[in-house]
């Protein structure tokens, strides 16, 4: 390799470096933020809030009248015929004319303008009732956001807490390989000198490939916990570097709250349902009910034919601007009632329907009450074991360590076999990887107890 070669390869190493070393480190709070930001769940149910919340607003426009504007424009003949009839399915026409003694042909242009106002101004409550469902429904999928959002934080934690205790399980691993090179390169030195047996330096050869083979276990749980926190932050990322200032000591205040609130998200979440599913009960019982309604309508009316048509039959004008032409109006103002009485005999399983579904719902409520009780029971008892563990891993590792150095230093000098520092650095190994997840346990307990609690401020407050 040329020296212009190995200048750039020396720079090339200086400029990774000095990436590597800016990296910007992920704390938990940003994780969940851009969790909450990004993931599809939570926007997809923040979309389905805000059609909700505009249902409401549809819903208080449903009171006000129906106006309706109607201009037509015809061509035709106007005979009439004495005789009942009905117009089923609008098959029928509105030609008004006299009952001649014969079929004639005349046609004539008219027109027809109409306005007309029709309000239910009294219906027992439906509409107002139809206005509480919509905003029982906005209020059901405002907390259904509320507590994915919840839901999420708690899951980002988690999936930020695995990826942690990954990485330092992979440094553990990392540090058990270096050891488990050192007595190899030892036992071949010595192996080589006649010092010891060459199957020492076999074995040694061995442990380096178990450790080895741990390493990469470790960093492939490490892939796969990186994987999901970023699939969580909505995210393509795999590799993070997290802030490790807090796995290093533990909570100061986490076992004062134990009573699960009714503003628990999920518990709202439950209870919204209950409430929107009595509403749409309510709303179906005043379906019984008949309706009081207002009408008005104002009609102008023109016409080709004249008003003497019916004793001469040549009255009339094909003109377009005569027969559109308005020359007679009338007007209509009414109060009414309509009331379908078989809907007493059809809303009445609907109704039964409607209160087995709220039965359930409280049901539900109540499964989901119970669980998150025993989940905090639970919570409490992992976080008093994972305390206790946390207190006991340092005193493990000092005594692996300090065993570790005394059969490393015996088998230096050829006081003790293979074996023996092979048990010592097993023994270390494991001592740091239960000191590794009882940091974790401690955090993922606690996780586990404002989970149950719905006061995610506990954890977060603390980390």
């Amino acid at each position: 390799m040329s020296r212009t070669s190995i200048l750039y390869l020396a720079f090339g190493l200086l400029f990774f470096n000095i990436l590597t070393s800016n990296a910007q480190t992920l704390s938990l709070k940003q994780a969940v933020n851009t969790a909450l930001t990004n993931y599809g769940t939570i926007k997809a149910k923040n979309n389905y809030a805000n059609a909700s919340k505009s249902g409401i607003v549809q819903a208080k426009r449903e009171y006000l009248p129906n106006l309706s504007l109607s201009a037509q424009q015809d061509y035709g003949t106007i005979n009439g015929q004495n005789g009942p009839q009905y117009g089923l399915g609008g098959l029928g026409t509105a030609s008004s004319g006299p009952a001649l003694d014969r079929q004639n042909w005349n046609a004539a242009f008219g027109g027809l303008y109409l306005a007309n106002m029709n309000w239910d101004f009294f219906t027992f409550g439906r509409i107002n009732q139809r206005i509480k469902i919509a905003d029982a429904t906005y209020k059901r999928d405002q907390n259904d956001l509320e507590q994915e959002k919840f839901q999420q934080e708690v899951r980002v934690s988690a999936a930020y807490l695995n990826l942690l205790a990954a990485q330092r399980l992979t440094k553990s691993q990392q540090r058990n390989l270096e050891r488990a090179i050192t007595f190899k390169n030892t036992a071949v030195i010595r192996a080589k000198n006649g010092l010891i047996a060459g199957v020492d330096s076999s074995l040694a050869k061995a442990e380096v490939s178990s450790a080895k083979i741990a390493l990469t276990k470790a960093q492939d749980l490490e892939q796969e916990q990186a994987n999901r926190l970023g699939v969580l932050m909505g995210e393509t990322a795999t590799q993070y570097a997290l802030d490790t200032t807090s796995i290093t000591r533990i909570p100061m205040d986490m076992l004062n709250d134990t009573t699960i609130k009714s503003n628990h998200p999920i518990l709202k979440f439950y209870q919204n349902r209950i409430d929107l599913s009595n509403e749409q009960l309510g709303y179906y019982r005043r379906l019984y009910y008949p309706s009081f309604s207002l009408f008005g309508v104002f009609q102008g009316r023109g016409s080709g034919f004249s008003s003497d048509y019916i004793s001469n039959q040549n009255a009339y004008t094909r003109n377009y601007f005569d027969g559109i032409n308005p020359v007679r109006g009338n007007y209509l103002i009414g109060i009414g009632m309509t009331w379908n009485l078989s809907s007493l005999l059809k809303n009445a399983p609907q109704v039964r329907s409607q209160h087995y579904i709220s039965e359930g719902l409280k049901n539900e409520y109540e499964l989901a009450d119970q669980q998150l009780k025993s989940q905090l029971a639970l919570a409490d008892t992992k976080l008093k074991n994972a305390l206790n563990n946390y207190r006991e891993a340092p005193i493990q590792v000092k005594a692996a360590s300090d065993a570790y150095l005394q059969k490393s230093t015996l088998y230096k000098n050829g006081l003790t076999t293979l074996v023996d520092l092979t048990q010592a650095l097993f023994t270390l190994n494991r001592a740091e990887t239960d000191r590794d997840i009882a940091y974790t346990n401690v955090w993922q307990a606690l996780l586990l107890k404002s989970a149950a609690l719905g006061n995610y401020d506990l954890f977060i407050n603390e980390f």
